[in-house]
């Protein structure tokens, strides 16, 4: 009888990847069952039925009643702004009861038996009145509910189907019931007549608005025509205005002025660019295909034509099929591979739906800045694929001056700037002007090398640009997915655009309060972040950005990717020596099993045979590992422990996986933290579940990980030889809180060793904190640049927009759209107040309003009588300038060319003091550090003869016994030989038991071991801190006595008061130590409660205080660290601060130290 399988947890099926993920169990399968296709009776004819029914292209009709209502349209136009010249601002007429075009409705009166009256269309429109259908219309809705429900469009969504819903039942309540020829209740009367109502109102809206562009275009061309250097300048015109001029399109000034309102284009783009740009894809916003389409009946002004989009496509394929062309990258190919693995979005192959179902997939944007929509590209495939991005990009360029510079923010701008540089996609003249960057939230997904090049938070005059604005623009179109799937094709690109319009309306004019809030949340928060950082660092700014040249020419070399080629080619000889490890576990096993019983001869010879066979296979193995010939291909690695590599390379990889893990499950607890604050779109009971099943499903596998890394580090330090120069790499915390604040995370591991000594950006965490300030500093002096030239760009833009429009009223041919345009002047005029910065006064734009009016006076002709009066102007100028302490911002922002010294760079927004107006926090350094009393060896000479042996010391005073192997005895009494944690801990120990016998004062001193403080930073369980630390019952001592394994260095406890002694007299490495070091005192607590001790004193944790007891460095050689730290321990437990030994008194006092392990050993 076979054996039932185990239905414990252990025998169920796990999937592979970072921790045990448990799949659902197989469920037998039903023989009974066949895959034989069984067809119901009847079921095809009636699908076949259903889709003759369902139509999905237009047929004639609706092409005829489309094409009617787009000739009609345009002559509504004039009857529509009647109507409009007659209502605004005045109270609703009521309807009349007669409606009539005759105005005295005095004629002659005819009586007529009809057997219908269909009104004219205009008539309808002129009494407020819009039909719903073209010809013959027996239904027509109020043009003032069309022009509510179209505002509401713009603040909500579409919403037919609610609306002609809600006035059906409104007006049943009121006793109105519709009904058709035959009296039968009609069940939606109003869902289709009022869908088309709305549809061609709007369109009839943007024809007249259409209208009116071109009249304010033929100003604006006028204004720009006549435009002149004026013979004496105020001071409050920029002087950029009388240098020939450069413009951009006028769409891309409409759209966003901040942006492209400039007049001087060609700023280098090593500088910034003149236009940051982002660009990015969603494909939620898909179309179904059974939705079907309609006529053509609008022609979008985001969207690029598909023609346009297709022809790009083209291109690249045609391009792309000959051979790549040489240059020389900026990021190694390397890294840009594993960023495209990494990515969908760089895999235009991969389906992101189901073109069966859906034929356009999503929409892919571009937008400015400020978040602004600019254009659209109709995704009709089933991935990302790079045309779109492309015509986007190529579109913008041919928009904007040939001398302007672009970068352009996206989330694998890294490849797709790598496919640019390799063929020619886009002509020359286009990519020379042209400079790609990751968004922010994405880029710390990327590769570290990638994110030196291609991070906008460290890319040079960028500034605080994070590409991020797509995100936020599909959030606000969230609400148009569920509703344009089932809408017809043109529908949906009808929905999408005016939607975009409105919302680009609606950001254009909160770009005033767009710049506040950037200086105050960015410049200012930030900036004052980074400079407090930057007074607390040590280094100068000078050596800081010397570390950070000498940090991304190191990263970015080739040879910093060598692991990842090494690696490759290592894989196969590390899981054949997995698999012989786990076959001789088992051999042993079965070795064991067996002995145990009676086997026979020929049983164990069989064991032994498998065991020699074994032994060469391994042996085999290290000849493949020789054949890789690594050592030669990599002389770097050469006389490295071969286990050693191989756990380093793990340990990398696990490092690059649990990067990637972490910011995901980042991302989605921002999601919900943002959802709970109030300030996304609430999630919704389904989608809040979901985000949060698959956090918990994730986090065990995210925790194990960190676990896994962390061992690798501990048995990375070790195998950790000093001689290698390898830097090793720093645990992780096991926290997903602490693990988000840690600067660590985003950070590789470095392979290669170190040429001399280890770099001050490798080891150095105050040069780490400092150079992240210094670049988020250089971000907020970039930000605040460009924030001046684009409060200049929309103080220009407002005053030549004025101008158009003040010259347009003025022009007898635009008399139709008086009203229209004095609707648009108060509207500016609105900007005005709102745009207002401390960047650009209102005084700036009061005084563009007037030039505008006095500019389009004199182009008119209109009389100049006002212009006569214009003196006063100079004189409140002139009185404004000469105030104590007032300065115009526009002059100011001139002087950003030279920026004042690197303290005072964000002095006019960050109100930070001066680097000697502040007294160090964390590192306070006395001024005469030495204490006066110094303790000294003691003289005492004894001879060691005989043979070396190992040498124990019992157990004394909690102390366990201490043993010291001939090793360790040899190394004590080598005169240069470095000191290991044994001896150490051993010698430190018997100094204690010596120092006891003189005093017993000596019992206020506990003594933790060497190996204590890395087991708290590699999260070490509570149990196994108890089970080392008690025995020392250190919550009943005054002093601790820390010997930290460095280099060099050792710190003892006080209270309140944290002293450090390093023999290099260095301050630096000490931060990390100590705030390690700092974290054991809450965790005594807890081990405190563990072991049941009741504490009765109360312990302030704040306020420690890091003193330096040396400013000046007491060692010149690289072998006495571990001298030194037993010196000061030696010196501490006889009562003074530090030792008063000398580096030549180092060999006599290691001299001491041997003669104390023999004589209390014996």
């Amino acid at each position: 009888m076979a054996p039932q399988p185990s239905n414990t947890r252990a025998a169920q099926l796990t999937t592979s990847g970072l921790g045990a993920q448990f799949v659902s169990p197989r469920k037998p399968r039903n023989k009974l069952k066949t895959q034989t296709l069984v067809e119901l009776p009847g079921q095809k004819a009636k699908q076949d039925k259903l889709q003759a029914n369902h139509r999905i292209l237009p047929d004639v009709a609706a092409a005829r009643l489309y094409d009617t209502w787009k000739t009609l349209i345009p002559t509504l136009v004039d009857v529509q702004l009647g109507y409009t010249q007659r209502t605004v601002g005045k109270i609703l007429e009521r309807p009349s009861t007669v409606l009539s075009a005759c105005c005295s409705r005095k004629c002659a009166q005819r009586r007529t038996t009809l057997i219908g009256l269909f009104f004219d269309t205009q008539v309808l429109i002129l009494h407020g009145l819009f039909p719903t259908s073209p010809s013959q219309p027996r239904m027509a809705v109020s043009t003032d509910l069309l022009a509510f429900y179209r505002a509401l469009f713009e603040r909500s969504c579409d919403a037919v189907n609610a609306l002609a819903s809600a006035l059906h039942t409104h007006y049943v309540r009121r006793g109105f019931r519709m009904t058709n020829g035959k009296g039968e209740f009609i069940q939606e009367p109003f869902r289709r007549s009022l869908g088309q109502a709305i549809l061609w109102f709007d369109v009839l809206q943007v024809e007249l608005e259409s209208q009116l562009e071109r009249a304010v275009q033929a100003s604006r061309d006028l204004v720009e025509a006549s435009r002149e250097p004026p013979e004496h300048p105020a001071p409050f015109i920029p002087t950029v205005d009388v240098i020939p001029r450069e413009r951009c399109a006028a769409i891309l000034l409409q759209r966003c002025p901040a942006c492209f309102g400039g007049v001087v284009f060609g700023r280098k783009l090593e500088e910034g660019g003149d236009i940051h740009v982002a660009t990015d894809g969603n494909f939620h916003h898909r179309h179904r295909r059974s939705a079907g389409d309609s006529p053509h009946f609008y022609d979008p002004s985001y969207f690029l034509p598909k023609a346009q989009v297709d022809a790009i496509g083209r291109h690249i394929d045609r391009t792309r099929k000959s051979a790549p062309k040489p240059h020389a990258p900026l990021v190694p190919h390397e890294a840009i591979d594993l960023c495209e693995n990494s990515y969908e979005a760089a895999d235009g192959k991969k389906q992101k739906a189901a073109m069966d179902s859906f034929d356009d997939t999503g929409v892919m944007a571009l937008i400015c800045r400020h978040d602004i929509p600019l254009f659209f590209a109709n995704i009709d495939t089933p991935g990302e694929q790079q045309k779109y991005a492309v015509a986007l990009i190529d579109h913008l360029f041919a928009l904007i001056p040939g001398g302007a510079t672009v970068v352009t923010l996206y989330d694998v701008g890294c490849v797709l700037a790598r496919s640019l540089s390799q063929y020619d996609i886009l002509a020359e003249t286009v990519t020379k002007r042209l400079r790609f960057a990751t968004t922010a939230m994405h880029a710390y997904g990327h590769e570290w090398s990638c994110q030196l090049i291609y991070n906008p938070r460290i890319c040079e005059g960028l500034g605080l640009s994070d590409g991020e604005g797509t995100e936020r623009l599909w959030s606000r179109f969230i609400r148009l997915i569920g509703i344009q799937r089932s809408s017809s094709r043109q529908r949906r690109l009808w929905l999408l655009d005016r939607q975009a319009a409105a919302i680009g309306l609606e950001m254009r004019a909160d770009l005033g309060d767009w710049i506040r809030r950037r200086l105050k949340r960015g410049i200012d928060e930030q900036g004052t972040a980074a400079q407090a950082t930057l007074s607390e660092c040590d280094a100068t700014i000078e050596d800081l950005r010397h570390q950070w040249a000498l940090q991304r020419q190191s990263q970015l070399s080739i040879r910093a990717h060598a692991p990842a080629r090494l690696k490759k080619e290592l894989d196969t000889v590390f899981a054949l020596q997995g698999d012989l490890d786990a076959s001789e576990k088992a051999l042993q096993a079965t070795s064991e099993v067996i002995s145990k019983g009676n086997a026979s001869q020929c049983t164990r010879d069989a064991i032994e045979s498998l065991k020699r066979s074994h032994q060469r296979l391994m042996d085999k193995v290290d000849v493949l590992y020789a054949s890789l010939n690594v050592h030669d291909r990599f002389p770097e690695l050469e006389g490295i422990n071969v286990e050693f590599v191989c756990t380093l390379l793990l340990a990398r990889d696990l490092k690059i996986n649990i990067r990637k893990h972490a910011i995901g499950s980042f991302f989605e607890w921002d999601k919900l933290d943002r959802a709970v604050g109030g300030t996304q779109q609430a999630l919704g009971t389904k989608l809040h579940q979901q985000t949060r099943k698959a956090i918990s499903k994730r986090q065990p596998a995210l925790l194990a990980a960190l676990r896994k890394f962390n061992g690798y580090c501990e048995r990375l330090e070790e195998l950790y030889e000093p001689d290698c120069s390898i830097p090793l790499p720093t645990p992780l915390p096991t926290k997903l809180n602490e693990l988000r604040n840690d600067q660590t995370l985003m950070e590789d591991i470095w392979i290669t060793p170190s040429v001399g000594d280890v770099p001050r950006w490798l080891d150095d965490q105050d040069v780490h904190d400092g150079i992240r300030a210094m670049l988020k500093r250089d971000r907020c002096i970039e930000e605040q640049r460009r924030l001046g030239l684009e409060a200049d760009n929309l103080c220009r833009w407002f005053g030549d927009e004025l101008a158009a429009i003040e010259l347009a009223l003025q022009l007898p041919e635009n008399i139709r759209f008086s009203i229209l345009l004095r609707q648009r002047r108060e509207h500016l005029r609105h900007l005005q107040i709102r745009w207002s910065n401390p960047l650009a006064s209102p005084l700036r734009f009061e005084s563009r309003a007037r030039h505008a009016e006095s500019l389009a006076m004199r182009i008119s002709g209109a009389s100049q009588e006002c212009a006569l009066h214009w003196v006063p102007l100079i004189s409140c100028t002139t009185s404004v300038e000469e105030e104590e302490g007032a300065e115009d911002p526009e002059v100011t922002a001139t002087f950003f060319d030279d920026p004042p010294p690197e303290h005072l760079a964000l002095d006019d927004i960050i109100n930070v003091d001066t680097l000697d107006s502040e007294d160090e926090e964390d590192i306070d350094i006395p001024a005469d550090p030495r204490a006066l009393i110094t303790w000294h060896t003691p003289q005492t000479t004894v001879i060691i003869p005989g043979i070396l042996r190992t040498l124990v010391c019992p157990a004394h005073d909690a102390f366990p016994q201490q043993i010291f192997e001939p090793k360790d005895i040899k190394i004590l009494a080598s005169p240069t030989a470095l000191l290991n944690d044994s001896l150490i801990n051993g010698c430190a120990v018997l100094l204690y038991l010596d120092s006891l016998q003189a005093s017993p004062a000596v019992q206020q001193y506990a003594i933790l071991s060497t190996h204590d403080l890395p087991r708290i930073r590699y999260n070490a369980s509570d149990d196994m801190l108890w089970r080392n630390i008690s025995r020392t019952k250190y919550w009943a001592k005054d002093v601790w006595i820390i010997p930290i394994h460095r280099p060099s260095g050792v710190g003892h406890w006080v209270f309140k008061e944290l002293h450090l002694f390093d023999s290099f007299a260095e301050q630096q490495p000490w931060k990390s130590e100590v705030k390690v070091s700092t974290d054991i005192v809450p965790l005594s607590l807890d081990l405190m409660h563990l072991g049941r001790h009741e504490i009765d004193f109360d312990v302030d944790f704040y306020g420690w205080v890091a003193r330096p007891l040396i400013k000046t460095a007491v060692q010149t050689n690289g072998y006495d660290c571990g001298i030194w730290v037993l010196a000061m321990i030696a010196a501490t437990l006889h009562g003074c601060h530090c030792t008063g030994l000398k580096e030549d008194h180092m060999s006599a006092f290691r001299h001491y130290l041997h003669t104390l392990v023999v004589l209390m050993c014996n």
